[in-house]
């Protein structure tokens, strides 16, 4: 009789098992477990994400409060300060000490054209110091005397000069001998806290040139170098052969400038 029901209950019918208990039931409890995970998951991200988003904010607005941009905006280019967006990459390796701050005038510097007349022309291929024209040059937190550019502050400088020669027989009351001509720039350093006195050369540049004596000739010599000075510490250029300088205040001029001002 047993076996009988079993049998029946084989040959039910279709719709009858479809809407029957279902034979697995742990697919009921599984979503109810799934949801509440994945909600989770989600809240906790967007609490991390809040978190780091409100400690950026306030990072950046202690940082720009320390810089503080809206002074800044009405300064001068020459006057905006490097602390402390670039202090580190200023910082002396060696002492570990911060650069010292600018004062509001800005940082030294000085540019001088070529004075005309120019003086000791007489010196033949004797080495010569050139003088330079004051009144028509810049000069900032620097003094200037008898051809010397005098630093005021102590820090690091980038010195340039630039010196043109040209000849045009014309010009001459007597025809040179231009075939084997030397002409030479140097840029020398004369250091106030010297014991002897004796200047220092830091550059030298100049060429052999071979002019033909019936037509145009120029010859230009350009350097720069950057070299820490201290308060008192003078610059000056010599050339040789100082009668042929070009006066053209394009071609031949001198100009320090401070790069900065961290202790020597």
């Amino acid at each position: 009789m047993a076996a009988n029901n079993d049998y029946r209950s084989y040959l039910r019918n279709p719709n009858d098992i479809e809407g029957g208990q279902p034979r697995f039931h742990h697919a009921q409890t599984s979503e109810p477990t799934y949801r509440p995970l994945l909600f989770g998951t989600l809240a906790v991200m967007g609490l991390l994400q809040v978190a780091s988003s409100v400690a950026i904010l306030l990072h950046l607005t202690g940082y720009l409060h320390e810089v503080d941009l809206s002074s800044v905006s009405h300064r001068p280019m020459e006057e905006v300060q490097t602390e402390p967006i670039i202090a580190d990459a200023l910082r002396n390796p060696r002492r570990g000490r911060r650069c010292k701050a600018q004062a509001k005038e800005g940082l030294p510097f000085a540019h001088l054209p070529i004075i005309y007349p120019i003086k000791n022309t007489n010196s033949k291929g004797h080495i010569a110091m050139i003088h330079w024209d004051q009144s028509e040059g810049s000069l900032e937190r620097m003094n200037y005397h008898d051809g010397r550019l005098i630093v005021e502050k102590e820090g690091l400088y980038y010195i340039y000069a630039k010196t043109c020669f040209r000849y045009l027989e014309t010009e001459q009351e007597t025809p040179v001998n231009m075939s084997n001509l030397q002409l030479m720039q140097y840029i020398s350093h004369e250091k106030h806290t010297s014991q002897n006195g004796t200047p220092v050369q830091l550059m030298k540049t100049g060429s052999t040139v071979h002019w033909d004596d019936t037509q145009y000739n120029m010859y230009c010599a350009q350097q720069g170098l950057a070299t820490k000075l201290k308060e008192g510490d003078s610059l000056y250029v010599e050339v040789s052969n100082i009668r042929f300088l070009d006066p053209d205040t394009q071609g031949t001029y001198f100009g320090v400038m401070m790069l900065s001002n961290c202790e020597v």
